[in-house]
């Protein structure tokens, strides 16, 4: 699979914590394609229940673009369920979602993952799905248990690959917060075209055994993405630490280490984002998934792509 290094998220899109307008929505997309010749964007149908992927084909046709100009990946799992009365909040992470007019389920199974890709193929409205992957399964599992959560999941998996093995998708992968998950189901035979690792691996959070799994993965042709450069936003100085309020005691080793990066980081005279989204690259993984609600980032996304790290800012950082 060849894909751009920066790959633009699209939750905004979604209206996610905010509502965006839709001209910002269009002038966002018409960005992607000032930053690449063929963009790669990431979308589910979590996403503000569909809003994000509806979005996705009206700012394209706004903007005269035709199925096939860009690639377009979607994490499944999740389905619109009914309309929402003016004001009612939705059932599903409630808060997080501004503006929206419909409510979500999650639907997981062989049959479930299938009805959640017709929707999808339907709120494009002809700009075609590239990737497809489960969405966040390792939440999946926590919630419903062990067993059973598996079983729909290997269904959903199943699912998935009959999709691309009659061409209507080019590549299955997974998507998730916890990497052990992601190699449980590498374990139980589900082989990925590519996987996206969500909170780490990052300069902050890179355990060896998450390291040697994915050397594995790069060894076996999976291409791999990372989603979570910034610890949700932490590493940039956010109060945010991977979807969660930091705490100052409880997180005191993270306040630390971001105080020296970001020490560093003035020292050489480096963007703080620029090392973040490198140190993906050092560690083998092919694309780096950024998410902004403003037009004028996303140029300075795609630029972090090249941005020059001295091989002497790594030295005291990572030992």
């Amino acid at each position: 699979m060849q894909l751009t290094p920066i790959i633009f998220g699209t939750s905004c899109l979604g209206n996610l914590y905010k509502v965006v307008p839709f001209e910002t929505k269009v002038a966002i997309a018409a960005e992607w394609f000032k930053a690449f010749a063929r963009p790669v964007v990431d979308s589910a149908g979590k996403y503000g229940a569909g809003l994000s992927l509806a979005c996705i084909s009206q700012a394209l046709r706004a903007l005269g673009k035709r199925p096939g100009d860009l690639a377009i990946s979607v994490k499944l799992g999740w389905r619109r369920s009914r309309r929402l009365a003016p004001g009612e909040e939705p059932t599903f992470e409630p808060g997080a979602w501004a503006g929206l007019e419909w409510d979500a389920v999650q639907d997981i199974s062989h049959d479930g993952i299938l009805r959640c890709y017709a929707e999808a193929k339907e709120l494009l409205g002809g700009y075609p799905i590239d990737l497809v992957s489960v969405h966040d399964p390792d939440e999946y599992l926590a919630a419903k248990g062990a067993d059973a959560a598996m079983d729909d999941i290997l269904g959903a998996y199943a699912a998935l690959f009959e999709l691309k093995a009659r061409g209507a998708v080019k590549g299955v992968g997974i998507g998730a917060k916890d990497g052990r998950v992601i190699e449980r189901l590498w374990r139980a035979g589900v082989t990925f075209d590519w996987a996206m690792f969500a909170c780490a691996p990052t300069l902050l959070v890179h355990p060896p055994e998450l390291l040697d799994f994915v050397r594995e993965l790069k060894a076996a042709g999976v291409t791999l993405i990372d989603s979570a450069v910034f610890n949700g936003g932490f590493l940039m100085g956010s109060d945010m630490l991977d979807y969660r309020k930091a705490d100052p005691e409880k997180d005191a080793a993270a306040f630390a280490f971001r105080e020296k990066y970001l020490a560093r980081c003035r020292e050489f005279g480096l963007d703080p984002a620029a090392p973040a989204v490198q140190y993906a690259y050092r560690l083998g993984f092919d694309a780096v998934a950024l998410n902004t609600s403003s037009p004028r980032r996303i140029l300075k996304n795609a630029a972090y792509a090249k941005a020059e790290v001295p091989e002497r800012f790594w030295e005291e950082l990572l030992t």
